[in-house]
């Protein structure tokens, strides 16, 4: 593992992107700042300033995409969580990757892959943004969103290379044993850190709005929609609203 630390990017997964050829599999970039951070279905991820954690990590697991890799953002939402945890706080994961405490976002974790013509696949981009020291005043300006910082929830400062090098640690773990097994390896810890689970909800998937009982996580990690009619609904992209 090889990591590259920047001091501002316009996004540490662009920058991955860009690099992506030059780099070998599992090599880490880490920005102080990001200028144009990016989330899930094209939205930003605010900057809250030095000392929150900005970073990608290129992949490159084989030269074809495998549908297992599609729940590397949930792999890596609970391995946040195991992190968290060892700073005393009580993480939940809202469907598919959002971590929250107490129902206020702490992460964003963003997948992108490089496919070429022919199907090559080049890289997958893992990206996650964690809000580790913020005011107050500035987590409740964030558009949008009830959102929290870490230091916020424990009331001490957090060491952004300690945290870092606890998130990486416990990313590559098992990170060869998802890649044999996939979804089937985290969905225990999932379900079990999962927030919305037999409650009714509505989903925004792209233009429509599914509504429902979230009855399960199934063995793919899409979520299964229970309809008033009694029809199963299995959602596999979508924001719980």
């Amino acid at each position: 593992m090889r990591i590259i630390e920047l001091d501002n990017v316009e996004s540490t997964n662009s920058y991955a992107k860009a690099s992506a050829d030059m780099l070998d599999d599992k090599t880490v970039i880490v920005a102080k700042s990001q200028s144009a951070g990016r989330g899930r279905l094209t939205r930003s991820w605010v900057d809250l300033g030095e000392g929150n954690l900005f970073m990608s990590i290129i992949l490159k697991p084989s030269e074809v995409f495998e549908e297992k890799y599609s729940n590397l953002t949930q792999y890596l939402s609970v391995v946040l969580c195991k992190v968290l945890e060892v700073y005393g706080v009580n993480p939940q994961i809202k469907w598919p990757n959002d971590v929250l405490i107490d129902g206020k976002k702490i992460a964003g974790i963003l997948s992108e892959s490089i496919i070429h013509s022919g199907g090559k696949l080049e890289a997958i981009i893992l990206g996650i943004g964690v809000n580790l020291i913020a005011k107050q005043l500035d987590v409740d300006n964030i558009p949008n969103k009830i959102a929290t910082a870490l230091n916020l929830e424990i009331g001490e400062s957090i060491d952004l290379k300690e945290f870092t090098v606890k998130l990486l640690d416990e990313f590559f773990a098992h990170y060869d044993e998802f890649l044999v097994k996939g979804f089937e390896l985290i969905r225990e810890d999932y379900i079990n850190k999962s927030n919305f689970l037999n409650k009714e909800i509505s989903v925004q998937v792209f233009n429509r709005v599914e509504n429902g009982l979230a009855k399960e996580i199934d063995t793919n990690g899409g979520l299964v929609l229970l309809t008033k009619d009694d029809k199963k609904t299995v959602l596999t992209i979508g924001d719980i609203l």
